[in-house]
């Protein structure tokens, strides 16, 4: 990756560096522009660091994206951990989708979501993070699946539903909603879609 050269200096690191508040900044830059349209200029302008700074906090800017990536996942995306947690399917889905809406209607969060904005479709440089942000959806699809047959097992649903595919369901509709977000959707829209499904959806 270009920079990786000056990987692990420790020169340029500015007093009172607050690294939470870069990597919170360089997450807001990634999720508005993607991994290749965020350039070196815009992610230290908005860390308010020199770029020899940013290589020796967060490595080059591939490293610093998977560190991006952790820390999306741990913050703004909790909801959907919460979410799974819930004591019935019916609640679960609720949660999902009514969080999804709250998620990307936040007035400070740049429109749609990292996780499909990020690389759906780059360069070869980028492949690595385009794979890297595929095996996440992958794993939450996965997550889904997992609590789906919990439900199905508990007598949520019927026996002839497949968890797979209900959970590929439920992150297509998550997905498009993320999409409908970057198109300008209000709240009140995209509360309408989740509504909607959530009327649709089979249960038992």
């Amino acid at each position: 990756m270009a920079g990786s050269k000056a990987t692990g200096s420790k020169m340029g690191r500015p007093r009172g560096f607050d690294e939470e508040a870069a990597l919170e900044a360089a997450m807001h830059v990634f999720w508005e522009k993607s991994y290749e349209g965020a350039t070196l200029s815009n992610l230290t302008d908005a860390m308010g660091i020199n770029r020899s700074s940013m290589y020796a906090v967060f490595g080059d800017k591939e490293q610093l994206f998977q560190r991006v990536m952790d820390r999306y996942r741990d913050g703004p995306m909790t909801y959907i951990r919460t979410a799974l947690e819930k004591p019935t399917l019916r609640e679960v889905v609720s949660g999902l989708l009514h969080g999804t809406v709250e998620f990307l209607s936040q007035p400070d969060h740049p429109r749609g979501c990292l996780s499909v904005q990020g690389a759906l479709a780059c360069g070869e440089n980028a492949e690595p993070v385009k794979q890297a942000l595929i095996a996440w959806r992958k794993g939450g699809e996965d997550a889904l699946r997992k609590r789906i047959t919990k439900a199905q097992k508990s007598g949520e649903l019927p026996e002839d539903t497949n968890p797979a595919d209900y959970g590929r369901f439920l992150s297509t509709v998550m997905t498009g909603l993320g999409v409908q977000a970057a198109n300008g959707a209000t709240r009140e829209e995209l509360k309408r879609i989740a509504d909607f499904v959530l009327r649709a959806i089979r249960m038992a």
